[in-house]
């Protein structure tokens, strides 16, 4: 594998602070700028490892485009009932995978864990992104982002973005 160069530890930087600023966002309720951070043609989905390793396209989550992203934020604060709480993301370090002209796939591990009003914290959901970030232009976005949980329960309606 060797010594990485400056421009591969930098693509890995930028794809680790996109990661880390979208559950910035998530944690902090923020989610009305999260769809800033895909491209306009993107992919999002939440997906069980399993139906994932058998290439079924069910997914918890599936979202197809910003547009698509941005009413589901819409959906979440006005038609979406469920019972508050805090998500909490703790994210492993970011890989990345392969690189393809200003295009770059990565991976970084996470667990988001899950305070509700009584105070108790659990963890929610725990998996791995596989990203897909755009490099050109003035910011990192992500082209397609693949929440591949391992848990086999979701606890409650899965209302917010992993």
């Amino acid at each position: 594998m060797g010594v990485p160069t400056l421009e591969q530890m930098q693509r890995q930087q930028a794809a680790a602070n996109l990661n880390a600023y979208s559950a910035e966002l998530i944690d902090d309720d923020r989610l009305e700028e999260w769809p800033e951070l895909f491209e306009a043609q993107c992919c999002y989905r939440v997906i069980s490892a399993e139906n994932y390793s058998r290439g079924l396209s069910l997914a918890a989550m599936f979202c197809d485009s910003r547009g698509m992203l941005a009413d589901r934020i819409v959906s979440l604060r006005k038609a979406n009932i469920f019972p508050a709480h805090n998500y909490r993301h703790i994210l492993g370090p970011t890989r990345v995978v392969s690189e393809s002209h200003d295009v770059i796939t990565a991976q970084t591990n996470y667990t988001v864990l899950m305070t509700r009003n009584d105070g108790q914290t659990t963890i929610y959901n725990s998996g791995k992104y596989l990203d897909e970030i755009v490099l050109t232009g003035s910011t990192p976005r992500f082209r397609s982002k693949i929440a591949i949980f391992d848990t086999h329960l979701i606890d409650t309606m899965m209302a917010r973005p992993i």
